[in-house]
């Protein structure tokens, strides 16, 4: 699957310049972190090989014109792929996905920690209090996106980078006068932010940072269970109601800062 969305993008990239000259083309990834949860050799190797599978294995092709040899060591080893050779990598398909971007686009969340399981396999733990993690389960670590793009600026080198997916899902409701406190969610955009702007200064070179989303929607396996939002959706009626989040962030993309700490 992988590859065949790759190379589809290399092809739109070249439809794109072709058909819009003035355009940027680029590609959007979702990436997240893995850290080991300890010194251990089992879980350094657990965090390397979620690394492998979730990050490089679609960042090295894009980059560096080649899928990652430890990996695809790994794959080997259990079973995946029989030798070296990569069976659904046909002639010309490194080049298609090695078309070079004018951005790379990111989508964060959180990080995952690992461990090595008994089978060498990795396995995620659960961080942090489970009252502190989003609806979603996921722990808040703002932190991992300073790290996630300065990792991404020395190791990769895209021309720009955008933040085309930030957020979390929380589950205020409107209160009897149907206003929404949703300090989580400001508290989470916040953080974030702040992180964005540390990676600035870094010499990242962050060029946009979308927030999501603008409104609840469907959240692929958990439906309309989920709420992203900046603003409330009443599903039965479908009016639309901004959270309290929705005028604070207005208020960051008017003044172009956040506290202070933002230009």
């Amino acid at each position: 699957v992988a590859h065949h969305l790759l190379v589809s993008h290399g092809w739109s990239l070249e439809r794109i310049r072709a058909n819009s000259p003035e355009s940027e083309a680029g590609i959007v990834l979702n990436l997240t972190p893995g850290h080991a949860a300890s010194s251990e050799e089992k879980d350094l190797d657990a965090a390397r090989q979620f690394d492998g599978n979730f990050n490089r294995w679609f960042l090295d092709p894009l980059f560096f014109g080649e899928y990652p040899e430890d990996v695809i060591g790994d794959r080997i080893r259990y079973g995946h792929l029989d030798s070296v050779e990569l069976p659904f990598v046909a002639p010309g398909d490194l080049e298609a996905i090695g078309t070079p971007n004018d951005f790379l686009g990111v989508n964060y969340y959180s990080r995952v920690v690992l461990e090595g399981g008994d089978d060498g396999r990795p396995r995620a733990l659960p961080m942090g209090r489970e009252e502190d993690r989003t609806d979603m389960g996921w722990e808040v670590y703002p932190q991992g996106l300073f790290d996630l793009l300065v990792r991404l600026h020395r190791e990769y080198a895209p021309p720009r980078i955008y933040i085309t997916e930030n957020g979390a899902a929380y589950s205020d409701a409107p209160d009897s006068g149907g206003r929404i406190h949703d300090a989580r969610r400001i508290e989470y955009l916040r953080a974030h932010l702040g992180e964005s702007a540390r990676a600035i200064a870094e010499g990242v070179p962050l060029a946009g940072y979308f927030a999501w989303s603008l409104l609840d929607n469907f959240e692929w396996a958990e439906g309309y269970t989920k709420r992203f939002g900046l603003v409330w959706v009443d599903y039965e009626t479908q009016q639309r109601t901004p959270k309290e989040s929705a005028h604070w962030y207005r208020n960051v993309v008017a003044n172009g800062r956040v506290e202070g700490r933002l230009e």
